[in-house]
């Protein structure tokens, strides 16, 4: 998986937009609560100048992992992008304070 999300990470840095993207939506199929691989697909949308399905994924993506920093920071600036363009934006889901993110949900597999 790794080894797949670097090379979408490297296709995505070169401009192959495409590929990037099918290398991150394979990542994302494999593992559904792969957050960086869903930022990955925001990236791309954002690339191809699509802010609002952008803004959508970085959404699922925090609801994912309400704690990823990149989320966050992307989703703050889309959401002040789209709000200057008269666009309504929903807002990020909020954090639950003790099970926020991967650490949340590894801690909550062990019950």
């Amino acid at each position: 998986m790794i080894e797949l999300m670097l090379q979408a990470e490297q296709t995505l840095g070169l401009g192959l937009v495409d590929q990037a993207e099918r290398l991150y939506a394979q990542a994302a199929a494999a593992d559904p609560h792969n957050a960086i691989a869903i930022i990955g697909l925001a990236r791309v949308q954002l690339e191809r100048g699509d802010q609002a399905g952008s803004h959508a994924l970085v959404l699922r993506a925090l609801a994912i992992d309400p704690e990823n920093a990149s989320a966050l920071r992307m989703e703050a600036r889309l959401r002040e992008v789209l709000a200057g363009t008269g666009q309504r934006v929903s807002p990020p889901p909020a954090a639950t304070p003790a099970r926020a993110g991967l650490v949340g949900r590894l801690l909550g597999r062990k019950r």
